[in-house]
């Protein structure tokens, strides 16, 4: 899926989409916003986006 794609299916900006994939904070809802645009559920949270500090 292109970053285009993901930040459409989440209702996010494709830059947003682009700072997360950098490795840059983002707010939890955020996270939700993107995993549920990937159809995965909010467990897979740390798989995805790595370890929460």
């Amino acid at each position: 899926m292109s970053k285009a794609e993901l930040a459409r299916r989440a209702g996010l900006s494709v830059l947003t989409i682009d700072r997360v994939e950098k490795g840059y904070g983002c707010r939890m809802d955020t996270k939700r916003k993107i995993l549920r645009a990937l159809d995965l559920s909010l467990g897979d949270r740390v798989r995805v986006f790595g370890e929460e500090e």
